[in-house]
């Protein structure tokens, strides 16, 4: 679902000026793709349909732990700014936001990050570590505001802080999965060795690396490495 708001108008304009000021409004070759397009399409179909299977014992679980909603939503910003709310089985407390100045963040730069956080509930912590709270954003892909494999999909806080360099993310649409996420992004808590792993992926893409991503993706998973 795509949102506009005075946020959009103010980052959407900022990534024209990085456009302008750089001479390019190219627009990257993995955004107009139709054989990416249809990776994402299938993909998401598949990846629903095991959501499918697990939403009633995982909304269960969720609520005998932490009583509240089932799913969580956080406006991100994708191609060129474009602003949406990104879908996720919710793994922290209903008050997570309020309670975030109390948390002290590991990582550096514009990324939140911290492995102990107390917000996370328990059955949040196992959603993590089984990436189970990712499965709704399949629906993100189906819509066409996320890919199955891209960059990682920034809050619009962050992209106000972004420094010239970091516009390039942009250029393609986020991905459920990408460089930093199969790279063991729960080490990588350094901002600026994302953006260097997203911005290798914009340099590497073709629908076999996405392939190869994906791949990869589901080892890592099946082996519980680089999970939050």
């Amino acid at each position: 679902m795509v949102t506009t708001s005075p946020e959009f108008a103010t980052v959407s304009a900022s990534f024209r000026s990085q456009v302008r000021s750089t001479g390019s409004a190219d627009i990257h070759c993995s955004v107009n793709s139709k054989m990416k397009r249809c990776v994402d399409i299938l993909g998401a179909m598949v990846g629903l349909l095991l959501t499918a299977l697990v939403v009633v014992p995982v909304a269960i679980a969720i609520q005998l732990d932490s009583p509240g909603p089932i799913f969580y939503s956080q406006t991100r910003c994708g191609h060129r700014g474009r602003q949406f709310k990104i879908w996720k089985f919710r793994s922290m407390v209903t008050d997570a936001e309020a309670l975030k100045s109390q948390v002290v963040n590991q990582a550096s730069g514009h990324v939140f990050k911290n492995d102990n956080d107390p917000r996370i509930t328990r059955v949040g912590r196992f959603l993590r570590r089984t990436s189970l709270d990712e499965l709704p954003q399949f629906w993100n892909v189906l819509q066409g505001d996320m890919s199955l494999v891209g960059t990682r999909p920034p809050t619009v806080d962050e992209v106000k802080q972004y420094s010239h360099h970091h516009w390039k993310r942009l250029e393609v649409k986020p991905g459920i999965t990408g460089e930093w996420q199969v790279n063991g992004r729960s080490q990588v808590i350094d901002f600026e060795a994302i953006v260097q792993l997203d911005l290798r992926y914009l340099r590497r893409w073709s629908v076999r690396y996405d392939l190869h991503l994906i791949g990869k993706t589901i080892w890592v998973v099946l082996s519980k490495q680089g999970a939050c």
